[in-house]
């Protein structure tokens, strides 16, 4: 018998290229969740009188995905980049998609947090200025709720853009990465919104935050175990250290979300760990991702297994 024959590569050279992509990208991905979940936050807090609940929602709306904005063009080099992918939509393409998708969503958060900002001020300006303002809050409640329409494909499309890659990790979670952001984008801005709202309206933020742990936590699991060797990246080095804290901040923050209903003070500490673990989650992915590019045996071996499974069935 000859024994099966143990991994090898070309001088131990990386089959794929690691992404160029550094910090900002991580970053980006997780703000624009971040961002998504408080417009969803915002709007259902204007539907049912939640005025500091929307608030909040909003602001953090505009605040996320402005710096995510920020983060993407500082990879890119300069906003002309950003712009030239408009000139052409492309379906097959998920950076093209996600590019119309931020086009669309960035100048309705903009409007519904713009005004939140202006309304209150609208009194102290100058009497030119005023009727400007007066139609902004005019158009705050249908763009607040337009935003939060589009927002679900902004918290799942950076997932769908990895996972698009060649990248080991990323692309073996194909199936369940869209979950995951989703469900770690709710528990992200659940958590602002518990951090940044009275008690009294937090009610729905505290759902949001609750909903979207569970199905990060449960789904990552099940992703782990799909995925075979290219999971161990998860759990190994930078990328290990990041997402065992996520799971951490996680947990901690949803027992602390079951305790702060009329506790100020572990509502903004639950929310908080619920927020920094979402970036974790962001973080850590990313990590894991790079670190199994530049191992060829995360690209090799799950390759050589498919191979003599087909040939297993083929037989």
């Amino acid at each position: 018998m000859v024994p099966d024959a143990t991994f090898t590569s070309y001088y131990g050279r990386p089959v794929v290229k690691a992404s160029p992509w550094e910090a900002d990208i991580p970053a980006y991905l997780f703000l624009g969740g971040l961002a998504a979940g408080s417009s969803l936050l915002g709007a259902g807090a204007g539907l049912t009188g939640r005025p500091a609940l929307r608030r909040a929602g909003r602001i953090s709306a505009l605040t996320a995905i402005s710096a995510s904005f920020a983060a993407l063009v500082h990879d890119l080099g300069r906003p002309s980049r950003f712009l030239n992918m408009l000139r052409v939509a492309k379906p097959t393409s998920p950076m093209s998609v996600g590019t119309w998708i931020l086009t669309v969503y960035g100048p309705l958060a903009g409007v519904a947090g713009a005004a939140e900002l202006l309304t209150p001020l609208a009194g102290k300006l100058p009497c030119s200025v005023r009727p400007p303002i007066r139609l902004l809050g005019r158009f705050a409640g249908p763009a607040g709720v337009g935003a939060a329409v589009v927002a679900p494909a902004v918290a799942s499309y950076t997932a769908v853009l990895l996972t698009h890659t060649s990248t080991p990790t990323w692309s073996a979670a194909r199936k369940h990465l869209p979950f995951v952001f989703v469900g770690s984008a709710a528990a992200a801005s659940g958590g602002l919104g518990m951090l940044l709202a009275p008690v009294s309206e937090a009610g729905p933020a505290r759902r949001l935050a609750l909903g979207g742990a569970l199905l990060e936590l449960g789904v990552e699991r099940a992703m782990e175990a799909s995925m075979g060797i290219t999971a161990e990246p998860l759990h190994l080095d930078t990328g290990g250290v990041l997402m065992r804290a996520s799971k951490t901040l996680t947990v901690l923050g949803v027992l602390g979300t079951l305790l702060s209903r009329r506790s100020r003070v572990a509502a903004g500490l639950s929310g908080a760990a619920l927020v920094a673990g979402s970036a974790c989650t962001r973080f850590g992915i990313f990590e894991a991702g790079q670190a199994s590019a530049r191992d060829p045996k995360y690209t090799v071996v799950p390759q050589r297994r498919r191979i003599q499974s087909g040939e297993s069935a083929g037989a």
